[in-house]
C-alpha cells in the first residue's frame, strides 16, 4: 500500500512556492495562528466559485439563446424559400 504522507499535491507546491518555511510548517503539522485571515480567505474563494458558476450558468444560457434565434432565422428563411 502506498505511503499518503510522500504524496504532495499541486496545492502544497504553490504553498511551498510561495514560502518554504510555511509548507515545512504545515507537513509537520504546526498550527497556523493566523486563522481569521484563513477563514476570510476561504469565504472569499467560496464567493468567487459561486461567481464562476453563475458565469458558466449565463454562458449556458446565451448559447441556447444564440441556437434558438439561429433556429428561427432558418425556419424563416426556409420558410421565404418555399
Amino acid at each position: 500500500m502506498p505511503d499518503y504522507d510522500d504524496i504532495i499535491s499541486a496545492s502544497e507546491i504553490g504553498r511551498w512556492a510561495y514560502c518554504h518555511r510555511a509548507w515545512f510548517l504545515a507537513r509537520k503539522g504546526a498550527e497556523n495562528r493566523n486563522v481569521e485571515a484563513l477563514t476570510r480567505g476561504e469565504r472569499a474563494h467560496q464567493q468567487h466559485g459561486r461567481q464562476v458558476a453563475r458565469a458558466q450558468t449565463l454562458r449556458h444560457l446565451a448559447l441556447a439563446l444564440i441556437a434558438l434565434a439561429l433556429a428561427m432565422f432558418l425556419l424563416v428563411v426556409i420558410g421565404f424559400l418555399i
